[in-house]
């Protein structure tokens, strides 16, 4: 490490958690008190067997129907805690979504119970036209267009059932694992009493015994390794089982390093002994395949079978555990056991993924549409060591003709890791720095973390600890003080609104009432927040002592999982603030929850340069993008490790065919920027990322999709075909948005060629060669040439694939360059596809200064005389929910000389008797004729040499035949 990074070097030694994975440092579930209590109910219950009743029950005299709503409340009791008292709250919302609320009622404290309120965009709006039928067992509600929905409450004991078709979807409660435990004072709240009977001392077993054990495990106080957790308020966990008795295959529950299709933790099948676990963390060097907790926690998971998608959202903020099992006759069984909170759970009644999407984005929101420039390619390092390094790789860029858009800065760039402040020594000239790359139309990001150096010469800290906005410790007085890269840290608590303002003083760029601000800066500035799980090298776990107090008296462990999310949430705000117009910040953070989407980018955090790191990291983002969170990536290369050039080079082609890319490496790596690969290498990565760049309209439209659907970028299998039972585990390969590109990215050292699932009956072309691939109704594998400069990327038949072909040095410059149009006909000869461009920086979009073209090829007549017609149409003025729409908006006029100066149709069996425009005008054009039959062979293309239409006009082209 060079001298500058003395403090770093030493807090790695004085911590060495920091340094690589040791399961040691991470809680086990039977070293976590309240998950073994969760287990050990469930093992009571199985041992039970048919015997086994949840204690929980509804009184039915108390339920009160919400007039003129679908929704009603009532009365729950606990067999075994009689004078406890519980509320239950069911409502169906307008979109057929039903959210069931259980809380404890004037108890010793108030859970905490506002997990949802930091997720959703707001309260749903419940159902006005459907009516709950109460009779003396359960209360039941019919909906749907088909009227083919059916919820149904029973009363004794109490479970609620999700009904599609008369088929069990979402079952809770069903095996009676449900378990609030209550508020109770410790002197009072022993499991066993001693009592006088007849003049003898006679042992009096709690009757609760049967139920929650015979012991305190763990409700006041738990210790791991060298910390204790004080528990002041005792035992309040939650445990509740959720079941999808007709489903075989769940996927989500993000982040974790292993399958996209969830495999079992408990039962003869289960591939680990612990729960998944939902516990943000900075687990350095995390393993490859493993259900411990990573950096962020949606705690959403989908079920699907080949009848129907369903999903649950369980809104709770705590650590949470997550056991799995896949039965043979029961589906697929789940317990979620969490340490504090309500039962705050949505169901998400599908029936289809895209459904089940939709559904969950009106919850939480779908991730906005991001600033063009993001979806380039991101040169980062710990650490560019000065400006004149930033200077001289942008050269080397340059030089070497490799096209980026964005150089990062890590934790370095800041004197004594104080964030906004620069190390003058290193960075005398920030803002002339930043403005020599943004002169090549270029972005810098720049790493702000949550932790702030306690020391009175830093402004950041003395304004917050003057306003009394940090954490506190346990005592709920002064400031909490932990150890990361600055040494002695505060963090600031964004739960405290008084955060948030002052925040957003920090990131303008010119000071206000002689507040300090990042004058050193410009509006155009990335930022990245990392360490925000939040990472404490001294704590336990490597984070936050869960008995520290945030605003309003909550725990730190009630709001664990949230707390990064707010940091990034405000970052984001606090970046849009920042211009007047405003522009679309970019944000990238390591840990999240669920609404995170909503404020920008995340990447998988800490992984090795390992073959194995690689494959995962293509799962993880897949997960990541059914967690609602499609704006994801791995770092390339691996932060840790040395890559050989081959490693190396696969995995440019798993970044460039990731939402984000980009390359990233530790502090004590050798530099691997791209331009220093030797030959071959350094052409067949530059390639690569030509290809990227070249495609960046397909990238861009798919976000624009996802931003209005929910819908992820990258697709698995599973989701394009639901009923192919056969792709329900595929997880190596992926379609992008609804382009029909489908890739599979070769991990495996030393491929000359590689295996493709087609799921269907349909033409598939090599997206280089054009070589047609012929699929199967009932499924088939292809076998296509994978060597080092080749990428298994395949055109699904009936796609148009738009892309601009023009080399540049950053995609700003791309702007005004024309286009190539794709077109893969299918098995019947016909074609479409999608093209949406703006400004991709501001919001004008939102009021209709776009342009989104539908692209559309059809074969039209028989035999002799038939035609292939293309053509683009105006999409918008279909509806762009923003009012009167202006097919001459001004962005439209803007771009009104960028023309489409190529067009391929691939696959047209016959060669043309001419090729002209619906206008008369005829168009030159070359024709090749197809080798081959059967499923495979080189198929006829036509070359459609620059027929100069414009992209934001209508026009058609007519092939005749």
């Amino acid at each position: 490490m060079r001298p500058s990074s003395f403090l770093g070097t030493l807090l790695l030694l004085l911590f060495p958690a920091t340094l690589a994975f040791k399961a040691s440092d991470f809680k086990t579930c039977s070293e976590s008190g309240f998950c073994r209590r969760g287990r050990a109910l469930a093992a009571r219950a199985q041992e039970s067997g048919t015997s086994w009743n949840s204690p929980y029950s509804v009184e039915p005299s108390s339920l009160s129907l919400a007039p003129h709503q679908a929704a009603f409340t009532a009365d729950v009791k606990s067999s075994i805690y009689p004078s406890v008292k519980f509320s239950l709250d069911v409502r169906i919302h307008e979109d057929g979504g039903v959210r069931v609320r259980m809380d404890e009622v004037d108890g010793l404290r108030k859970r905490y119970d506002q997990a949802a309120q930091w997720a959703l965009l707001e309260e749903p709006s419940i159902h006005r036209d459907i009516r709950w039928t109460v009779g003396k067992a359960n209360a039941k509600a019919v909906y749907g267009p088909k009227k083919d929905t059916e919820v149904v409450v029973n009363f004794n004991p109490l479970k609620v059932t999700l009904f599609q078709g008369g088929k069990e979807q979402i079952v809770l409660n069903g095996r009676g694992l449900l378990h609030m435990e209550h508020f109770r004072a410790k002197e009072v709240s022993q499991p066993e009493e001693h009592i006088e009977a007849e003049g003898q001392t006679v042992l009096q077993v709690n009757p609760a015994v049967w139920f929650e054990g015979d012991s305190q495990d763990a409700w006041w106080e738990e210790t791991f390794s060298s910390w204790t957790d004080s528990k002041p308020k005792g035992p309040e966990s939650l445990s509740l089982d959720i079941t999808f008795p007709n489903h075989a295959h769940v996927y989500g529950i993000p982040q974790h390093a292993t399958d996209l299709s969830l495999p079992s933790t408990s039962g003869p099948d289960a591939r680990y002994t612990d729960p998944f676990r939902l516990y943000n963390a900075d687990v350095f060097e995390y393993l490859a395949d493993s259900p411990v907790s990573l950096y962020g926690s949606i705690p959403l998971m989908h079920a699907h079978s080949p009848q129907s998608t369903v999903a649950v959202f369980n809104a709770l903020a705590s650590e949470t555990w997550i056991d799995i099992a896949h039965t043979e006759k029961k589906g697929v069984e789940t317990q979620w056991i969490s340490e504090s909170g309500i039962l705050d759970v949505f169901l998400l009644p599908g029936p289809t993924p895209e459904d089940v999407f939709a559904q969950y984005a009106r919850l939480t929101g779908a991730a906005p549409l991001p600033a063009h420039w993001a979806l380039a390619y991101h040169q980062c390092r710990w650490n560019y060591v000065s400006s004149d390094d930033i200077r001289g790789v942008q050269k080397r860029f340059d030089e070497e003709d490799f096209p980026v858009d964005v150089f990062w800065l890590d934790i370095e760039y800041a004197e004594d890791h104080k964030y906004f402040m620069w190390n003058k020594k290193t960075f005398p000239d920030p803002v002339e720095m930043t403005k020599d790359v943004e002169a090549i139309e270029r972005k810098m990001v720049v790493i702000v973390d949550p932790h702030l150096k306690r020391a009175n010469d830093y402004p950041v800290y003395k304004r917050a600890s003057d306003l009394g906005i940090l954490v506190k410790p346990k005592s709920g007085e002064g400031e909490y003080e932990g150890w990361c890269w600055p040494g002695s840290s505060s963090w600031i608590d964004f739960f405290h609104p008084g955060s948030w303002d002052f925040w957003t003083s920090l990131f303008k760029t010119k000071s206000i009432d002689e507040q300090w601000s990042w004058t050193e800066s410009t509006d155009n500035v990335g930022i990245w927040n990392d360490m925000n799980e939040p990472s404490v090298f001294n704590g336990p776990e490597i984070t936050m002592p869960k008995d520290n107090v945030h605003y309003d008296g909550w725990e730190h462990r009630d709001v664990h999982n949230i707390n990064g999310m707010l940091f990034a949430n405000h970052t984001y705000q606090a970046s849009a603030a920042r211009t007047d117009p405003p522009r679309r910040p970019f944000v990238l953070t390591r840990a999240f929850y669920a609404g995170s989407q909503r404020f920008g980018a995340m990447w998988t955090g800490d992984n090795l340069g390992t073959w194995e790191h690689m494959a995962v990291g293509i799962k993880m983002v897949l997960a990541n993008g059914l967690g609602g969170m499609p704006f994801a990536g791995s770092d390339v290369g691996g932060f840790f490790g040395n890559p050989e050039p081959e490693m190396l080079v696969r995995w440019y082609v798993v970044g460039a065919f990731s939402p984000f890319f980009r390359a990233h490496a530790h502090i004590d790596t050798k530099r691997r920027e791209p331009y220093l690969l030797d030959e071959p290498y350094k052409s067949i990565v530059r390639d690569i990322l030509r290809l990227r760049y070249s495609m960046l309209p397909v990238w861009y439209t798919a976000f624009r999709e996802t931003s209005a659907t929910g819908m992820p970028i990258l697709r698995p299998q599973y989701m394009m075909f639901p009923k192919d039972v056969a792709g329900f585990g595929i997880d190596d390969q992926y379609y992008i948005g609804s382009s029909g590109l489908l890739v599979k990215p070769v991990t495996e050292k030393g491929a000359k060629e590689i295996s493709i699932y087609l799921a269907e009956d349909q033409v598939y072309y090599d997206y280089f060669t054009h070589h047609a691939y012929r699929g199967s109704s009932k499924g088939r594998s292809i076998t296509v040439p994978a060597d080092l400069h080749e990428i298994p990327l395949l055109v699904r038949g009936g796609s148009i694939v738009p892309t601009r072909e023009r080399p540049r040095r950053s995609s700003p410059l791309m702007k005004h360059d024309p286009f190539t149009l794709r077109v893969a006909l299918d098995t019947t000869g016909n074609a479409r596809g999608e093209l949406y461009l703006d400004d991709g920086e501001t919001y004008a979009h939102a009021r209709g200064d776009m342009v989104w073209r539908g692209l559309v090829a059809e074969t039209q007549g028989k035999g002799k005389g038939r035609a292939v017609r293309i053509a683009s149409v105006d999409l918008a003025a279909g509806g762009t929910g923003v009012g009167l729409y202006d097919p001459r908006n001004e962005f439209a006029r803007s771009v009104g000389e960028v023309r489409v100066e190529k067009v391929v149709v691939v696959g047209l069996g016959t060669k043309p008797v001419s090729v002209i425009l619906e206008s008369g005008r005829e168009l030159e054009w070359e024709y090749t004729p197809g080798v081959g039959s059967g499923k495979e062979g080189q198929p006829g293309m036509l070359v459609v040499k620059d027929p100069a239409v414009g992209v934001a006009e209508d026009w058609s082209i007519v092939v005749k035949l």
